[in-house]
């Protein structure tokens, strides 16, 4: 693939803006040797601005999201992709949310330019689990650990029950809630059917994967030894 259309993908600019890059002698090498559109030189080689090349496609990222942002490249408001470079939004292939996490909820959010690994993380062949802390509006009436448990629970308006997931309460208005499955806004109809409202929504864990530190709002690449972690559990 030709350095243009390369760093074009990557998201650094058109292949026009790309091209007045190289004339402006931004592109280099590690060494600080100006490169030429159709030089042939390795990616891990390659200096924008004298910084390394953002990964190629394949890469996958974590996000610590916090509450009040969408996962939306259109939508009004804040919006997860403020938080990341700005280039990163216009990466070709696109770099996409693994699943959702709703305004209102925060915590790890996985994203990725990689179609099949998007798919083989949610699909239910998988089998990786979801951990969310929920605060509760009301306080648990002491049945909803059965009831989750259960593998009956039929949501409004689904004609298919939810998997069987475990609550961990660890006082009258907060838990842990372990999920094998992802339907939309499950957690919050899931306490919304046994009368209650989640104040607060938190996800912290994917598999085998933590936050592990990760500040609200930070983010960094994930390695192939952090996905053998998230397939390890």
């Amino acid at each position: 693939m030709r350095l243009v259309k390369l760093i074009a993908n990557l998201g650094y600019g058109s292949r026009k803006q790309v091209q007045q890059m190289f004339r402006e002698g931004r592109i280099t090498d590690a060494d600080g040797e100006v490169l030429y559109a159709d030089d042939k030189l390795e990616h891990e080689a390659i200096r924008v601005d004298g910084e390394p090349l953002d990964p190629k496609a394949g890469m996958i990222l974590m996000l610590h999201k916090p509450a009040g942002y969408t996962c939306s490249t259109k939508d009004q408001g804040r919006l997860i992709y403020d938080l990341l470079p700005p280039r990163f939004r216009e990466r070709a292939p696109v770099l996409s949310t693994v699943g959702r996490l709703d305004r209102d909820t925060s915590g790890m959010l996985l994203m990725t330019d990689d179609g099949a690994l998007l798919h083989r993380i949610i699909s239910p062949k998988s089998k990786l689990s979801k951990v969310y802390e929920a605060e509760l509006a009301q306080d648990l009436s002491g049945n909803e650990a059965a009831l989750f448990a259960s593998g009956t629970l039929l949501l409004e308006s689904e004609k298919t029950p939810l998997l069987p997931a475990e609550l961990n309460v660890h006082d009258p208005r907060h838990a842990q809630l372990v999920l094998h499955e992802g339907r939309y806004h499950q957690v919050r109809r899931m306490f919304a059917a046994t009368g209650n409202h989640v104040a607060s929504l938190h996800r912290s864990r994917i598999g085998g994967l933590s936050l592990d530190g990760l500040e609200e709002g930070q983010w960094r690449m994930l390695t192939a030894a952090d996905l053998d972690t998230l397939f390890a559990a």
